[in-house]
């Protein structure tokens, strides 16, 4: 009896304790790229080098979760830029990398913004609660203790930011394909795919129970300090708990208004567009301009 009493005891001063925390956590974000899989085989060391540096401002980033028990934004830290990536790839790049994502978790709200080939959206979405796995194994992250808990994510066909290039017996057919017609134009889109979904490890403290985390992640029993997705490590740096001074968190409104459905219709329509354009390329006027 007694230890149901303390059972319920620390549920509740836990439920009030995240009702009235608030704080910032600084997450460090870093992408790898395997350069094999892109002509790297036939690069030397020192090219692979230099193309990493280029890549380094787009592939690793430091991102600022602001906080409360109910309310988040996350969003990149200014820097000051290099000017060492390429314009183009950055901007393709960011076209598949959210901006500002805005949480409320009473609401189950996500409001996040894009940037898509230099057109501003604001999708207005409900949080995707991922059906968490809570293991056995901890780990000690800076002064917390973190668990570790794994869900499957489903990936949207048209989220380019998880491209892989085409391997197996798809490449292997492609190779007799293109033997039988040497004439057909080559679409570059044929060269990478899209996982249907990925496994996602994270790492929560529930000595901070807020059911939050860095971007679009959070629902489980304290903050995610750390996070594996596809490709991308995700790891918390520094955590500043009840500031004397809080910045207030406000909900983006820049862009056009859209749901997750209309958003991932626009980018398909503008891919699907761009591959006809590709495989017209010797045709004028093929294509309708985007926004037209």
């Amino acid at each position: 009896m007694k230890s149901i009493f303390l059972a319920v005891l620390v549920l509740f001063s836990t439920v009030s304790l995240a009702q009235n925390i608030s704080g910032k956590a600084y997450y460090e974000s870093k992408t790898t790229v395997d350069m094999s899989d892109w002509g790297g085989r036939r690069m030397s060391e020192d090219q692979k080098r230099q193309i990493a540096e280029r890549m380094k401002s787009m592939l690793e980033r430091t991102y600022i979760l602001t906080f409360n028990g109910n309310e988040s934004i996350y969003k990149e830290q200014e820097k000051l830029e290099t000017g060492a990536g390429s314009g183009g790839f950055r901007m393709m790049m960011n076209s598949f990398s959210a901006g500002k994502q805005y949480k409320n978790l009473e609401k189950n709200q996500i409001l996040e913004e894009r940037e898509f080939f230099g057109k501003q959206f604001l999708i207005n979405d409900t949080i995707t609660n991922l059906q968490w796995e809570v293991g056995k194994e901890s780990k000690q992250i800076g002064q917390y203790l973190a668990i570790k808990a794994t869900a499957v994510k489903q990936i949207d066909p048209n989220d380019f930011s998880m491209a892989r290039r085409r391997r197996g017996r798809d490449r292997e057919g492609e190779k007799k394909e293109e033997a039988t017609d040497s004439t057909k134009v080559k679409d570059p889109m044929d060269e990478i795919e899209v996982p249907k979904q990925v496994v996602v490890t994270a790492w929560f403290t529930p000595q901070i129970p807020v059911k939050n985390g860095p971007g679009e992640y959070g629902g489980l029993p304290g903050l995610i300090l750390e996070m594996n997705i596809y490709r991308t490590t995700i790891l918390c740096s520094k955590i500043v708990l009840n500031p004397e001074e809080f910045d207030e968190i406000k909900a983006p409104s820049r862009g056009k208004e859209v749901t997750r459905e209309e958003y991932n219709a626009i980018v398909k329509e503008k891919t699907d567009e761009m591959r006809e354009q590709f495989r017209g390329s010797g045709r004028r006027g093929g294509g309708r301009r985007f926004g037209g």
